[in-house]
């Protein structure tokens, strides 16, 4: 989970690059990096921190140029703790590319290999992203070979990046002396919107950005979302073009992003976040309804900030009050994206004050939008009780989250997710409430696809364990586990996997 943001204008590009950071900072507080291209030169400055740290007017004032791309990194593959892994990455052959990407690839390792072996290509860091780069690099020399690079070349260069990359991917790229460049994975799991706008000297400036509420806040205009497997281009001059470059391309977006990751204020594939949200609320309650009736809730309270919308719905459908009882400290990351156990565990009660007066003699139902490890969950349990409250019971808009999520989200092992193994009353006790209840992933799905019925397939991998790229398996889950438990670099699990057949290692198929 990154955000990602590319401009083409007539104009200087730097403030809307970095306002669009800013707006998609629940993106990624890990790093952030802008580029802007000058002519043929370009202009960097990345480092580690939230995007008001890390960019000062001096770097500002550097950053010349009416095109660029800008980037806000969340860690999922390579070393959290090195700038040097902060994003966009360059090379200087063949034309000279810089590269975004949020998602995450199942075969980085494979393909590193190939870059190393075939491609005479070097790649410095442990980051998928910069693979990708390398990639589309190599596959541009390829398909401009002995003739001018222009638009047809570079769609062909990203067929070829279809045909090796395996994952999820949404990107910006800038080719020096050409134009911005922007591509979706062929299932579309990953994000990427594009916003168009007439400027006050009548000419046209184009934007790409992971979600519509970076291109309405710069005072663009949304055309539509980059389809799955789908090119574009803009040239120097702003000219737009666009392609279809993979082979049987399925729109499956990652439904966690209406569940957590976007803000509620965007519209992806055709989806309003907030509507989804609500929705999902609604399914919840008539769930809570059924399997515990006569509850004797006094109120619902929702942890903030995601879950509102779900918790205003619980409420409504319930016939109870809905009330704030959580004040959350703004400049908190979130925790369920840090690191360790402990640095999350000490961040909770930093990042949430809970108000005694809304809790005190009252059985209470607190909303949240799902339970992922279970460490913000007991502790905002506690938090109530020690606050009075008689009775908490604690309600996910979510289904239990059981399977690690290889496309771009942190949640790679199985044994650090709560509901892995356990049933909703063995949840219940070990976040100590009273009663848990989760959304059915018939009803979420429902839900969302129900604000846009062209859209027939979701990846639901982190909740139902279907990987729709293919190629993971129970043997690729392993490798990725026993290199997190080690603290090793990345593996490429699919590569591992192969082996771990060919041993005979008596590895079973995931269970569904």
């Amino acid at each position: 989970m990154c955000g990602i943001v590319g401009i083409v204008s007539k104009n200087p590009v730097n403030q809307l690059l970095y306002d669009g950071l800013t707006v998609l900072q629940h993106r990624g507080q890990d790093a952030a990096g802008i580029v802007t291209a000058d002519g043929r030169t370009f202009h960097m400055h990345k480092n580690k921190g939230l995007v008001r740290d890390v960019f000062r007017t001096r770097n500002m004032r550097d950053l010349t140029g009416t095109m660029g791309i800008a980037h806000c990194r969340y860690p999922t593959a390579g070393s959290a703790a090195s700038a040097a892994e902060s994003q966009p990455f360059y090379v200087n052959s063949p034309f000279g590319v810089v590269l975004g990407h949020n998602g995450n690839l199942i075969n980085t390792k494979e393909l590193q290999r190939d870059l190393f072996q075939d491609d005479l290509r070097h790649v410095n860091t442990n980051s998928d992203s910069e693979v990708l780069l390398n990639v589309l690099a190599h596959e541009l020399s390829q398909a401009a070979r002995g003739i001018r690079l222009d638009p047809d070349a570079i769609f062909n260069a990203v067929a070829g990046v279809h045909r090796r990359a395996k994952g999820a991917y949404a990107i910006v790229a800038m080719i020096a002396g050409h134009g911005l460049l922007a591509f979706r994975d062929p299932h579309g799991i990953r994000p990427l919107v594009i916003g168009k706008n007439i400027t006050e000297d009548g000419s046209v400036e184009f934007m790409v950005a992971s979600e519509s509420v970076a291109i309405d806040t710069l005072g663009f205009t949304v055309m539509r979302d980059v389809a799955p497997g789908e090119a574009v281009f803009f040239d120097t001059s702003g000219a737009f073009f666009q392609r279809q470059c993979a082979v049987n391309p399925r729109l499956s977006p990652c439904i966690f992003e209406y569940v957590y990751l976007a803000r509620p204020d965007s519209v992806i594939d055709g989806i309003s976040v907030y509507e989804t949200r609500a929705l999902m609320g609604r399914s919840l309650a008539q769930k809570i309804q059924r399997v515990a009736p006569g509850l004797g809730i006094d109120v619902v309270i929702p942890i903030p900030d995601t879950s509102r919308p779900s918790a205003v719905e619980v409420a409504q459908v319930l016939g109870v009050k809905y009330r704030e009882g959580f004040i959350k400290n703004r400049y908190i990351g979130r925790t369920f994206i840090m690191p360790g156990q402990k640095e999350r565990r000490r961040s909770v009660r930093q990042k949430l004050n809970a108000m005694a007066i809304e809790f005190r003699g009252k059985d209470v139902l607190l909303v949240d939008d799902s339970i992922v490890r279970g460490t913000t969950s007991k502790e905002i349990v506690q938090m109530a009780r020690d606050c009075g409250a008689r009775k908490v019971y604690f309600a996910s808009a979510a289904p239990p989250v059981r399977f690690p999520n290889v496309y771009g989200i942190d949640m790679p092992t199985r044994k650090e997710l709560i509901a892995n193994g356990r049933d909703a009353a063995q949840i219940a006790a070990e976040i100590g409430a009273d009663a848990v209840f989760y959304q059915d992933i018939e009803d979420l799905i429902a839900d969302v696809r129900s604000c846009n019925p062209a859209i027939e397939e979701f990846d639901a991998s982190c909740f139902d364990g279907r990987y729709i790229t293919g190629g993971v398996d129970e043997a690729y889950l392993e490798v990725l586990e026993r290199g997190r438990d080690r603290g090793d670099e990345p593996v490429d699990a699919t590569e591992e996997s192969n082996r771990a057949e060919q041993l005979d290692l008596g590895l079973s198929v995931a269970e569904r």
